[in-house]
């Protein structure tokens, strides 16, 4: 009989990160996927044939050069520098296997036309986005959150961060609504303009974290791993075994057993497993998520930079949802040879937002043609699922679904919220011990 603390289902990134997590906290872990590579949904597809035989199209041609230099993931997304998951991978130690590059800008659609976002005083000071009193009120406003802590009511300005709404404080610095709509959206990084109404603190902790991950890298809050997303999932499998974890793949699992209510184990291929708690994606328990919203994505092949980002290698861009008469944002992010996912000379691009229609592909077409000329795209359309449970009282918990965004905050939130939920602690990075080659390689 083979017993584990803990059996995890799938190896997309959130069940990957929780499998690590645990490990190094001392859980003994099985790992196991029913595919025969790691990743789930966000996986890195190469060669690039592997792509087209995946979405059914033929191709690629030759000038798109050697197929092994594309690795392509199906769900992007740029994690900010000081962020939660890269306190999460220098924990585990996973930087270890991983090396991350800094993305070149990060852009907003305003008025028609693509801006960059301003990321310091002297770029703020000749920004096209904010006339000359703004640029005043912005630069206060974003000192004013500098200097805030949450434990000290002299940085408060007599706002109390729990009662007094976003709005207040936007109105209080008398901000103007462009200036508003970029720093809610592309700093705060707020899908929907819901946050104006709720109290400020949230918001104010997350343009902090904006501007301290910024701090990090000089010219870019965010960073990407060099070689695509997939890397993560695969130094995880490196570091699961080092923690006494075992990891299959290629192996389907036949069925969950429960008793009174509660998972006691697996069964594999006439293999019986026995678990304390149960970890997994969407997939595996199509008997315990509820679909919540749909997804669309399209991966782009362009053979040039995207127009009016100074030729930036990579890039995001998000198009706030008011300038396109939405109620979710669309996001575009960008990268190329510069970190090893694509051919010389060519550029990845994928738009992505949530479907508000019964016409999806018509609702990314503000993206789309940012990109223009498109050597070829790739369509899908996916489901959000989320858990119709907490899972405390069977012992399952399950991930929900990758959300539109183009970076990691909400997925974070989901990890940071499981792990409380399986260990009945919340996840600190207070102990973690950063030796010297940790931190370069995250820089």
């Amino acid at each position: 009989m083979q017993e584990y603390d803990i059996i995890v289902l799938g190896t997309g990134l959130k069940e990957c990160i929780l499998s690590g997590l645990l490990s190094v906290g001392g859980k003994k872990v099985l790992h196991i996927d029913r595919n025969p590579y790691y990743g789930g949904e966000s996986a890195s597809i190469s060669p690039l044939e592997e792509l087209y035989k995946k979405f059914q199209v033929s191709g690629p041609p030759k000038s798109f050069g050697r197929g092994k230099d594309w690795n392509v993931d199906l769900i992007p997304k740029f994690t900010l520098a000081n962020g939660l998951l890269v306190k999460m991978l220098l924990y585990t130690e996973v930087t270890r296997y991983l090396d991350f590059k800094a993305v070149e800008g990060s852009y907003v659609l305003q008025g028609g036309k693509l801006h960059k976002v301003p990321l310091t005083e002297p770029e703020a000071m000749t920004s096209d986005l904010m006339g000359m009193f703004d640029k005043r009120r912005f630069r206060k406003l974003l000192q004013f959150i500098h200097n805030f802590e949450e434990g000290n009511p002299r940085t408060y300005h007599e706002m109390d961060p729990r009662r007094t709404t976003m709005q207040e404080v936007f109105r209080h610095f008398d901000l103007g609504q462009d200036v508003i709509e970029f720093m809610g959206h592309t700093m705060a990084l707020h899908q929907t303009d819901d946050y104006l109404d709720q109290p400020c603190i949230n918001t104010i902790q997350r343009i902090k974290l904006y501007t301290d991950s910024l701090a990090r890298c000089n010219y870019s809050p965010y960073l990407y791993p060099v070689y695509g997303l997939g890397e993560i999932p695969q130094g995880f499998a490196r570091l699961s075994p080092r923690h006494g974890g075992t990891n299959i793949l290629n192996r389907q699992v036949d069925n969950i057993v429960m008793e009174n209510g509660k998972v006691v184990g697996i069964k594999s291929e006439k293999d019986m497993f026995h678990c304390k708690q149960l970890i997994c994606d969407p997939s595996y328990v199509p008997n315990r998520v509820k679909k919540v919203g749909r997804v669309i994505r399209v991966i782009c092949l362009l053979n040039h930079p995207i127009k009016n980002t100074h030729d930036a290698k990579s890039c995001q861009i998000i198009i706030p949802q008011a300038q396109v008469n939405r109620k979710s944002d669309i996001y575009i992010c960008m990268v190329s040879n510069t970190h090893n996912v694509a051919a010389d000379g060519m550029y990845v691009a994928v738009v992505s937002t949530t479907v508000e229609t019964r016409n999806p592909e018509k609702e990314v077409q503000p993206g789309l043609a940012l990109l223009e000329p498109i050597q070829q795209k790739f369509v899908s359309i996916s489901n959000l699922m989320t858990p119709t449970d907490d899972g405390r009282r069977s012992q399952i918990f399950v991930s929900r679904s990758f959300d539109a965004t183009t970076h990691f905050e909400t997925e974070c939130d989901d990890i940071k919220d499981m792990y409380y939920r399986i260990t009945g602690t919340e996840f600190t990075t207070g102990d973690i011990q950063r030796d010297q080659s940790d931190e370069e390689e995250v820089e």
